[in-house]
């Protein structure tokens, strides 16, 4: 008789809208996942589906506290990854950052687990390279509205290649650009989502800006698809590994096909630019295709049309 050996995953905000498409990746691939979250942006309802799976177990818990578990692997995905969420309260959400950070490398180093850490694209700041690569330090206002999500992610990674190099510990540094899907939340303020309700309700599309800024949005599936793949990569492999489709769309070219699949007669109002929005983003993601083989699969189209057919389900009131 064969043993199969099942590994015991840890995703701390598998809740939300990448970590609850990331547990149920991990289940399909044989895994057993253990899902904290202390429900601040993330909800039960994206992860219901799973509470009946054998190997699927959920913790409700704040990382900004120490965490006593056994696992084999850690993916880091806890904190607000919106502007409308992360500035509600940016103490906690520099909190979740640092102290979260702290505390689940603390957590790997004693058991001796793999970990991975979901950074960001706001790491680069409103940069001043195009497209933006792996080696570019970022142009960040450290005392800005957006402060305490971009230097919050800056510092973790600091705090995990200090581990790496003090403790030997194996990680992984994801740089997620913008990832758009099903389970989004509805009222995050992230464009992809503020343009689908607006169209499916008839309200005016507003956009920020004159509409020429960019971005490039990554279907949720292949996203968690590339943090899997950086997870297996051998243990020289450290990242930071920028994550993203390259495609790059202007928020007026996002709008009109949103505008078209939805068959919305949405009228378009413009509103002045937030502070230190950043004017383009697109990754470089050459050394994802070197490391770990991996390019995004689905075009914007598809996905927009996957994401608003969620939207469209949803009760009025979410």
């Amino acid at each position: 008789m064969t043993y199969h050996f099942r590994k015991r995953v840890l995703v701390t905000g598998g809740a939300g809208f990448l970590g609850s498409h990331l547990c149920e990746r991990l289940l399909g691939d044989g895994n057993e996942v253990l899902c904290v979250d202390n429900y601040f942006t993330g909800s039960k309802s994206n992860i219901e589906h799973l509470f009946d799976h054998p190997h699927f177990e959920l913790l409700r818990h704040d990382v900004c506290f120490p965490l006593y578990v056994e696992v084999d692997e850690i993916y880091n995905l806890a904190c607000p990854a919106s502007p409308f969420h992360y500035q509600h309260d940016p103490v906690q959400t520099t909190k979740t950052s640092v102290h979260g950070a702290i505390n689940m490398l603390g957590l790997a180093k004693r058991v001796g687990a793999r970990i991975l850490q979901a950074s960001t694209s706001e790491v680069y700041g409103d940069p001043e390279v195009h497209p933006q690569t792996e080696d570019y330090w970022g142009s960040v206002n450290p005392i800005g509205l957006r402060a305490c999500y971009d230097e919050g992610k800056r510092c973790a990674e600091t705090l995990f290649f200090d581990y790496h190099r003090q403790h030997k510990l194996q990680i992984k540094v994801a740089r997620i650009f913008n990832t758009y899907g099903p389970r989004m939340h509805p009222n995050d303020g992230r464009v992809v989502s503020n343009f689908i309700n607006q169209a499916l309700s008839g309200d005016p599309i507003t956009i920020y800006g004159d509409g020429t800024q960019t971005r490039s949005f990554c279907y949720v599936d292949d996203l968690v698809d590339a943090l899997v793949r950086l997870m297996d990569t051998p243990a020289e492999v450290t990242g930071p590994v920028n994550v993203g489709n390259p495609g790059e769309f202007s928020m007026l070219e996002l709008a009109e096909l949103v505008l078209e699949l939805t068959n919305s007669n949405s009228e378009l109002v413009y509103e002045s630019l937030p502070q230190d929005d950043p004017v383009q983003r697109k990754p470089d993601i050459s050394l994802a295709q070197q490391v770990m083989n991996w390019g995004p699969s689905v075009d914007l189209q598809e996905g927009l049309q996957e994401t608003i057919n969620y939207f469209d389900k949803l009760p009025q009131d979410s």
